[in-house]
């Protein structure tokens, strides 16, 4: 009987160890991209080719409701307060959180994704959408005070720090050479897809 119970249960120790090392194997593949950052190399058909920044290939397939919005410069001056406004930060040298670039929503993208989360663009980088209520101006650039539905942050922005805004564009504006910025998703076939490309104007490289 003990034998038998042996037979019995070696197969299952076996599987628990195969189960295990697939889950760990599964747990050290990196997360799939959620955005890719490049240049247009090409539009055939509904397929978007692109040149990352780090230089890979990518084939985005657009969906039928492909929503393209066009990027250009403004000035810091521009953010005022009550504007509604997205910014990438990293944690500052007195910890007070600086913003390596400000976008800032029209009237009608107001509440965008409100709310603070990690972001990809640098290490240690975070991503906040919230309305400016406060702004003091210095010499060095503007030391924002921003407020989200779940709480606040205080956000120096310098005087270098690129701003933008959206303006209204399609997909015409998808030609060779354009700077861009796709999120994407990866379909069960493997390949990727995308339903919001923001573009930049005039040779801007979006900042976010």
């Amino acid at each position: 009987m003990p034998s038998r119970r042996t037979q019995f249960v070696r197969p299952l120790i076996a599987l628990a160890m195969v189960t295990a090392s697939t889950l760990y194997a599964i747990a050290q593949q990196p997360p799939t991209p959620t955005r890719v950052r490049g240049t247009v190399e090409g539009v055939d058909g509904d397929t978007l080719e692109v040149k990352s920044r780090s230089g890979e290939e990518v084939k985005l397939h657009m969906t039928g409701n492909i929503l393209v919005l066009g990027l250009t410069k403004i000035g810091l001056s521009e953010i005022k307060v009550g504007s509604f406004i997205g910014t990438t930060t990293v944690p500052g040298p007195d910890g007070v959180p600086q913003a390596v670039e400000v976008h800032v929503f029209p009237e009608n993208m107001r509440g965008t994704g409100e709310g603070s989360r990690p972001y990809d663009l640098k290490p240690n980088s975070s991503m906040t959408n919230a309305t400016v209520a406060e702004s003091v101006v210095g010499n060095d650039g503007h030391t924002l005070l921003i407020k989200y539905k779940d709480g606040e942050k205080k956000v120096v922005v310098p005087s270098e720090t690129p701003v933008v805004t959206y303006v209204p564009g399609d997909k015409s504006d998808l030609k060779a050479g354009a700077k861009i910025i796709a999120f994407m998703k990866k379909l069960p076939d493997g390949s990727l897809e995308t339903d919001r490309v923001s573009v930049g104007r005039d040779g801007l490289t979006p900042p976010m």
